[in-house]
């Protein structure tokens, strides 16, 4: 390994050379298409349209942000992403400690819980809206007629303004879960056992163990996990499309699926572009300040 440092060392256009495949495939897939929507942005491009494209300057970004239905979209995201980030976090921390135990049949768990990940999001979204069909016979409303000897009546979650959002936060937590538990289960595996066993030499109980101990080693796993899971929720399309279609009276409505009907029904190319970019430039804004943040809290430490 120390020849082939060396070797790269002296011959720097090797490594330019091992990194092409990978920038290439930025510049075509990534920094390319980003270019032609800020371009198309700045037009009245509709397609079907016999008039001719013009440039506008800003119209599309000041009529997207006029629009009730974009603005709706975008406070959809946030409260998704605010509510999706910490609490699918939290979840797949508890499963990863409960299933990091020496203990039989721990893989076939492990596999059982990954499984969602790897199922297409449109075969989870029609498996969810059997689970809440409406009606006393529906899977949902069963459980919570039991759990509440009766007390809550049958509920029509996907068609009810308040519970839709939260149903469709429920379907993409049980899907995504097992992604993150993976990653902490991998980062609880590094852990060297030395420093629990020093814990409890100092007298450190199973509390202080995971607050001083675990969670500090954890810190790049979350990290990862948290940042991956916040692009993913701003992401969020396939189970809107399938469940919902944005209602009931846009409350499930989010930019994804708000740029997709702008282009597909209304046929507007400019204006899906503005919002294409203004839904870019929101993700980098909130990837850059939790990168800020966690840089302020290694310098505290």
């Amino acid at each position: 390994m120390s020849g082939l440092r060396t070797w790269l060392k002296r011959e720097p256009g090797v490594g330019l050379l091992m990194s092409a495949p990978a920038v290439i495939g930025l510049v075509l897939f990534i920094a390319l298409p980003f270019a032609l929507a800020v371009t198309l942005s700045f037009t009245n491009l509709r397609m079907g349209s016999p008039l001719p494209t013009e440039f506008i300057g800003w119209e599309q970004y000041r009529r997207i942000f006029m629009a009730d239905s974009f603005r709706r979209a975008l406070i959809n995201n946030g409260i998704f992403a605010a509510v999706i980030v910490p609490l699918q976090t939290a979840l797949a921390l508890g499963l990863a400690l409960l299933l990091n135990r020496q203990l039989k049949g721990m893989i076939l768990y492990r596999t059982l819980f990954f499984m969602p990940v790897v199922f297409p999001l449109s075969l989870i979204s029609v498996i969810w809206i059997l689970i809440y069909a409406p009606g006393p016979n529906g899977m949902m409303n069963t459980f919570l007629s039991l759990i509440s000897f009766g007390r809550i009546p049958p509920l029509d979650m996907l068609h009810t303004r308040y519970l839709a959002l939260p149903a469709i936060m429920l379907c993409s937590i049980w899907q995504g879960v097992g992604f993150q538990m993976i990653v902490i289960l991998a980062g609880l595996q590094t852990i060297p056992e030395v420093l629990y066993e020093s814990a409890r030499i100092d007298g450190a109980e199973a509390w202080s163990r995971f607050w001083h101990v675990t969670l500090p080693q954890l810190r790049n796993a979350i990290i990862f996990t948290a940042l991956v899971t916040t692009i993913l929720a701003f992401r969020v399309y396939a189970q809107v499309e399938i469940m919902t279609r944005g209602g009931p009276n846009d409350a499930t409505t989010t930019v994804m699926y708000e740029t997709v009907e702008t282009v597909f029904q209304r046929l507007q190319v400019g204006q899906a572009s503005a919002m294409t970019v203004v839904f870019f430039l929101i993700v980098l804004l909130v990837t850059l300040v939790q990168r800020v943040l966690v840089k302020q809290e290694r310098e505290i430490e």
